[in-house]
């Protein structure tokens, strides 16, 4: 996947920090998805996170033809941003560049095996703990690590990017299984966070500018 422009790739990054720390969910809750939102200047940088249950309503590995040809849509659909959250036409946004992938297992299990190492302390009572896992704390350990999930980064650039203050979220009619949206917005009067829900899938960022 083609990376952002480093200045955004780093609002990109504050705002996914702030998640961490305001949010309440757990690391994989299906039904729920993660949204970062940055402004620079003329451009728009968008990042999603979602389970693969909620984009094709499965999470294990795509074999048979049918499930291969859903994956296949549902990267379709989410490399067109502007199909799943639409912005003012006052605000004259267009696509940059957009990708999706869906995540492998593999690389989901290497980076919560990584988050994992990085968290665990190295002194004798952290051994101890480690040493009075069971088998069946391992077995859980890796079915969550097995989870997929769809990964899609999108760069916009608008003609006027304070009137990008109302998002409508096509998103959750696109993908029937997905019912919440954590979103993180970074903009020059600092970070907020939002939940956009199926109910209610309107984004207000008026008070963003």
């Amino acid at each position: 996947m083609k990376s952002l422009p480093f200045a955004l790739l780093i609002s990109l990054t504050a705002a996914a920090a702030t998640a961490e720390e305001t949010r309440q969910l757990d690391a994989h809750e299906h039904g729920v998805g993660q949204l970062d939102i940055a402004f620079d200047g003329s451009q728009i940088a968008i990042e999603l996170r979602a389970p693969g249950a909620d984009i094709v309503g499965f999470e294990y590995a795509a074999e048979s033809t049918a499930d291969r040809a859903k994956t296949d849509s549902a990267v379709a659909m989410l490399a067109r941003p502007l199909d799943l959250f639409s912005l003012p036409e006052a605000a004259g946004c267009s696509v940059v560049q957009a990708s999706a992938e869906l995540e492998s297992q593999e690389a989901l299990a290497d980076h919560d095996e990584k988050h994992a190492h990085d968290d665990h302390t190295h002194d004798e009572h952290a051994h101890e703990d480690h040493a009075e896992h069971t088998d069946e704390d391992h077995a859980a350990h890796s079915d969550e690590a097995g989870h997929t999930e769809f990964h899609a980064q999108y760069l916009l650039n608008c003609a006027d990017p304070a009137a990008a203050s109302v998002i409508e979220f096509a998103y959750f009619a696109t993908f029937p299984n997905a019912l919440e949206l954590e979103v993180q917005v970074i903009s020059d009067t600092g970070a907020s966070a939002f939940e956009v829900t199926r109910d209610a899938p309107v984004l207000d960022l008026r008070g963003m500018f």
